[in-house]
């Protein structure tokens, strides 16, 4: 595992960790998905559905294949080694990543623009200079807005093993607005 992913996989499971008890539970995904359909009312029942299953299955998949001793919790060591496998995980990722970033088009317009991109991901838990750092490495266009499917593409390879200097990279470092 590359370096810059071990970064990324330690960010994620501290936001995950909703409660802040140092391990996954059931109650932080119930948390997480909470404060993401807080951020994005505008959105339709389909994509509020789709993020709230999304959640679910990661939750369900992680529980699944890491919680061996049946204590319902996943701790980081059990987490790290698992969330980068894309054959273990790859598709729990695939439809988060479209859940998410369909969940930043509520006009369905193929768009996503800056300001609910970054309250979608000010919920999740990532800091703001970074998610501002994100958007734009992602390459808006004119009007500020990106692509659901870069948003989709980049959700991906943030989960990616094998992949360094990608733009989910400046989600684990300070960077100026």
């Amino acid at each position: 595992m590359r370096d810059e992913a071990a970064k990324r996989v330690e960010l994620v499971f501290s936001l995950f960790d909703a409660n802040g008890n140092g391990v996954l539970d059931s109650g932080d995904f119930d948390l997480m998905t909470g404060r993401v359909l807080e951020a994005a009312a505008a959105s339709d029942d389909g994509a509020k559905d789709a993020i709230r299953a999304a959640f679910r299955r990661y939750w369900t998949t992680l529980a699944t294949e890491l919680d061996a001793n049946g204590d319902g919790v996943i701790s980081v060591e059990e987490f790290r080694p698992f969330v980068l496998d894309p054959d273990r995980f790859g598709p729990t990722v695939a439809e988060f990543a479209e859940a998410l970033s369909a969940l930043g088009d509520p006009d369905g317009d193929g768009l996503i623009e800056r300001p609910l991109f970054v309250s979608l991901m000010t919920a999740i838990g990532f800091e703001e200079a970074n998610i501002h750092a994100l958007f734009d490495a992602f390459g808006p266009d004119a009007d500020d807005r990106i692509t659901v499917d870069t948003w989709a593409a980049g959700i991906k390879d943030y989960y990616a093993p094998d992949k360094a200097g990608i733009p989910g990279d400046r989600l684990v470092a300070a960077h100026a607005v």
